[in-house]
């Protein structure tokens, strides 16, 4: 078992961390409000700390899950970030879906300090991370990859190792963007079904059998077509990662014409009012 520190409890941080403390493993956690961390502690037990440098502090792996880069940098760096209370050794785990630009940049910073860096985003949603079952794509050496996905194991279905720093990063975008598109297929799909006059439970029936079939119309279709968007990912941060992704296509001249749009129609819903909504509420920019 490991000495473990968990910066972010958000809905995939807290029970992520909960994971940790249910496999055995020492856990201090950290998150600005402190209410939440209190709350985690009050139901997992754990150590609560004021900064992120004291939850660090003679930890063996920091997991980190927050919001975006600036978020990110916030928590590593300074006299009161993760950066400071980390041991020479320890190994910095991020589960936040960042650009792979900042993960270099704190990577080499971490390099420097005699630290261990692993970009390690997930995919899963909320769902997935209450339940264990993650997919975590990472980027690293593969020497602290090696340390980490013991510690990963405990809310992952499935971890590996993509490349270098950044690789994780990488795949995660690979990630957002094949779910935009299918997102808004899906939309599409049970839109039409509604004005033929058709039955969207038994159009799902059947064609979820064929090559039509995934994940999000098995676990979507029913609340997209009751209108109920109160559930996983939100638009807002759809839209921070849709922005990284093609941020990161210009720079390597990847086109992503399909993306581009689909993240057009996510701000149209934004519009709507529903940028807390969840991702599969593409459809209700259709049905306006």
């Amino acid at each position: 078992m490991a000495r473990v520190a968990f910066l972010g409890l958000g809905v995939m941080g807290y029970p992520m961390a909960g994971h940790l403390a249910a496999r055995g493993h020492e856990v201090a956690v950290w998150n600005r409000t402190a209410a939440k961390a209190e709350a985690w502690a009050a139901q997992h037990g754990g150590r609560v700390a004021r900064t992120a440098r004291e939850a660090a502090a003679g930890a063996e792996f920091v997991m980190a899950c927050v919001g975006n880069d600036d978020d990110l940098r916030q928590v590593c760096r300074g006299a009161d970030g993760a950066f400071a209370g980390m041991q020479p050794g320890a190994v910095f785990v991020d589960h936040t879906t960042v650009s792979a630009a900042v993960t270099r940049e704190l990577a080499a910073e971490a390099t420097e300090a005699g630290l261990g860096f692993v970009d390690a985003p997930v995919s899963g949603g909320q769902a997935g991370a209450e339940n264990g079952q993650l997919s975590v794509m990472c980027g690293g050496t593969p020497g602290d990859y090696a340390r980490a996905e013991p510690v990963i194991a405990a809310y992952a279905k499935i971890c590996r190792l993509m490349g270098a720093s950044g690789a994780g990063q990488l795949t995660k975008m690979c990630n957002q963007i094949a779910i935009a598109g299918v997102v808004q297929g899906l939309a599409e799909s049970l839109h039409f079904a509604e004005k033929a006059g058709l039955s969207i439970a038994d159009v799902v029936e059947v064609i979820s059998q064929g090559a039509a079939g995934s994940w999000q119309m098995a676990n979507r279709y029913q609340t997209m077509a009751e209108n109920r968007f109160d559930f996983g990912f939100a638009v807002d941060w759809m839209r921070k990662d849709l922005g990284i992704c093609l941020a990161t296509a210009d720079e390597t001249g990847a086109s992503l014409p399909a993306t581009a749009l689909v993240d057009q129609f996510y701000k149209d819903v934004q519009n709507m009012g529903g940028g807390r909504w969840d991702t599969s509420s593409l459809i209700a920019r259709l049905r306006k």
